[in-house]
């Protein structure tokens, strides 16, 4: 799979100490797991669910999906450990809590080597600092903290979000400038099919590549909000089906239901049909 289009629709936090829960997501139709070290394990697990990760991801079975683990912090009593030990896992990248500054990256990086990272955006400094985290050459990837956030900022929960437009946006704009993936933060009511999709789609039509769930009933939700639909799909083919004729025509553009299509309109339509491949690849 070209990890260009790599689909990220659906992140599935999963606690690193329960065996039973890292079994199921084997089975999950997630593009992407975070095997969770921090917030999702007690102080008395933390040790041993290094052993119990390691062993679940020596195991395998978890396919093409993106392996990602999440560590406590480097500050706290169990962050070097964790990344010591992750940097022998079978992951495919390692997630670093509360980064303020490409500072708490390049201190990770000295343990886990040439390991990608991907780092929590969650703190108001990290939301002042973006571009530079956005920037550092071994990061990977962007995960929205929104709950740490907004304990942070002192914002009240809205349904549109208001209190967290700026920092999405930062981040967002620090993701795209440096071709980062960067999926949104989680939604906490995970029997409320219909906030989620309301969430989703305001988080797809920013530009976000996915979303972060903490419950496998949010998982479809996720994937239709985030893929392309069939009329898109439909659409970017029709879109350089005309412009390939037009160009063979001597024209510089093209018109499909009465709009101008151009090269910039060929190339959305290009990653749109890539993007549907990829996540075709996965088993849809």
């Amino acid at each position: 799979m070209d990890p260009r289009f790599r689909p990220y629709r659906s992140v599935l936090y999963i606690p690193a100490s329960k065996p039973r829960a890292l079994d199921k997501a084997r089975g999950l139709p997630v593009d992407a797991i975070i095997f969770d070290l921090e917030d999702a394990v007690s102080p008395e697990e933390k040790t041993a669910s290094r052993g119990i990760l390691a062993e679940a991801l020596a195991q395998g079975g978890y396919g093409i999906r993106a392996r990602i683990v999440r560590i406590n912090g480097l500050d706290t009593e169990w962050g070097r450990a964790d990344a010591e030990a992750v940097a022998k896992m079978e992951a495919d990248a390692v997630l670093l809590p509360k980064v303020d500054g490409p500072a708490d990256l390049d201190e990770l990086a000295e343990i886990t080597g040439d390991l990608p990272i991907w780092a929590m955006m969650e703190t108001p400094l990290g939301m002042l600092n973006a571009a530079a985290i956005a920037a550092h050459p071994k990061l990977q990837g962007i995960v929205m903290g929104t709950n740490d956030l907004a304990k942070e900022l002192n914002a009240r929960f809205r349904a549109d979000r208001l209190p967290m437009l700026t920092s999405l946006g930062l981040c967002l704009l620090a993701a795209k400038a440096h071709d980062r993936v960067i999926v949104d933060g989680v939604y906490n009511a995970y029997k409320d099919e219909a906030g989620l999709a309301e969430e989703c789609a305001q988080g797809r039509d920013m530009g976000f590549d996915g979303k972060t769930l903490i419950h496998p009933a949010q998982v479809d939700g996720a994937n239709t909000a985030f893929a392309p639909s069939e009329a898109e799909i439909d659409l970017a083919r029709r879109q350089i089906a005309a412009f390939d004729q037009a160009k063979a025509s001597g024209q510089g553009v093209a018109v499909v239901d009465g709009r101008i299509v151009e090269n910039l309109h060929v190339e959305t339509a290009q990653k749109t049909l890539a993007k549907a491949e990829a996540i075709a690849a996965l088993g849809g």
